[in-house]
Parts: C-alpha cells; sequence; structure tokens
C-alpha cells in the first residue's frame, strides 16, 4: 500500500476496503452492502420517495433508481405512485422485511471481523464518520 496524499482518496480507498468485506458477508444472504443499506433505510426510514431516501443515503439517483429497480423486481420493495404521476413511493414488501432479518446475522458477522482486524480504531472510525457526516449535512 502507498500513501494518498488526501482525506478524500483515502477514505475512498477505505471505504472500498470495508464494503468488500460487507459484500463478501452479505452475498451469503443473496444482498450486496448497497441493497443491504436501502433495505435498512426503508426500514427505518418508512415509506419515502426517491428525493427523500437518496439525500437520507447521499446518494446519487442514477445509483439510487438502478439499486431500487432492482429490489423492487425480486419483490423486495414495493412501488406505489405519490401526489403526482412522476413521484413513486417507496417501502419494504413483506419479504424485503424477511430478507433483511436472514441477512443481519451475516452484516453482523462482516462487523465482527472488522472490530476483530482494526481492534478499537474501528470504534473510532465509526464515531469519527458519524461525526464527519453530520457536520457536513449541517453545512451542505
Amino acid at each position: 500500500m502507498f500513501p494518498l496524499p488526501c482525506a478524500c482518496q483515502n477514505l475512498r480507498r477505505l471505504t472500498r476496503m470495508v464494503t468488500r468485506i460487507y459484500d463478501q458477508e452479505l452475498r451469503k444472504a443473496g444482498l450486496e452492502v448497497t441493497q443491504y443499506g436501502l433495505l435498512t433505510a426503508l426500514a427505518t426510514a418508512g415509506e419515502g420517495n426517491q428525493k427523500r431516501i437518496g439525500a437520507g443515503l447521499a446518494i446519487d439517483s442514477t445509483t439510487l433508481t438502478r439499486n431500487l429497480g432492482l429490489l423492487a423486481r425480486v419483490g423486495l420493495v414495493r412501488t406505489r405512485r405519490g401526489r403526482d404521476r412522476r413521484e413513486r413511493i417507496y417501502g419494504l414488501t413483506p419479504a424485503g422485511r424477511r430478507q433483511m432479518v436472514m441477512a443481519r446475522p451475516h452484516w453482523e458477522r462482516a462487523r465482527r471481523i472488522l472490530r476483530r482486524r482494526l481492534g478499537p480504531e474501528w470504534d473510532r472510525m465509526e464515531q469519527a464518520v458519524a461525526s464527519a457526516t453530520a457536520a457536513l449535512a449541517a453545512r451542505p
């Protein structure tokens, strides 16, 4: 591994490494970390339109559309019309809730792997990332 000169590059590299571990575990439940994150967001937020979900996850519209469409096609997310014909409201289906329950042990295993590899750095990193995210969200 070679040093990178900026926080952005280091964060991106770190997230790729962490994502690989989560994906490796969640794949056993038939999901990727992005999909599990969307299911978790919908479970937390309840129903939401694409703008609300995208803002809550800080995810671009194209990626969100693709992933919501995939989850809807396999029956994990339901879609209904919003106030006008263009708006879509998304929510979890019962199958989506069951998939989350099935995937949860795999997600927890990925966290244990990371905690074991990183030790106390994992907890400090989680706190620092949460604080930095909140700070950026407060001052867009």
